[in-house]
């Protein structure tokens, strides 16, 4: 069994910065691609970045210059650098990891962590 654990996320004042950690352990051959979403209140859940476990990384066109996305692959964890927080950036942050379980898996599968509430006051 695959999990994903978020943690770092909280209350912090606009301009303010934060670092999200999500580490998968279980049962994981390879990981292929890991990546933060956020969902706010009353809105779709979104993309705030992505890294291929070669270290290519894709932002949202309106998070690349103050969101930094990295990752350990020895550790199996992926990071979100937030800087200069805005109120708007207000929502759960979730980890989603592309996993191959077993050498005997046909394909990657998609899993999700539980989400870490970021919040940001005016």
């Amino acid at each position: 069994q695959v999990q994903l654990v978020e943690s770092g996320g909280g209350l912090v004042q606009a301009g303010g910065s934060l670092r999200l950690s999500c580490a998968a352990s279980g049962r994981i051959f390879s990981i292929n691609v890991m990546a933060w979403y956020r969902q706010a209140p009353g809105k779709q859940r979104e993309l705030v970045a992505s890294i291929t476990s070669g270290g290519s990384t894709n932002y949202a066109d309106s998070l690349k210059d103050r969101f930094t996305i990295s990752r350990d692959n020895a550790k199996n964890t992926v990071y979100l650098q937030m800087n200069s927080l805005k109120p708007e950036d207000t929502a759960v942050y979730y980890c989603n990891a592309q996993i191959l379980p077993s050498v005997l898996t046909m394909a990657y599968r998609d899993y999700w962590g539980q989400g870490t509430q970021v919040t940001v006051s005016s």
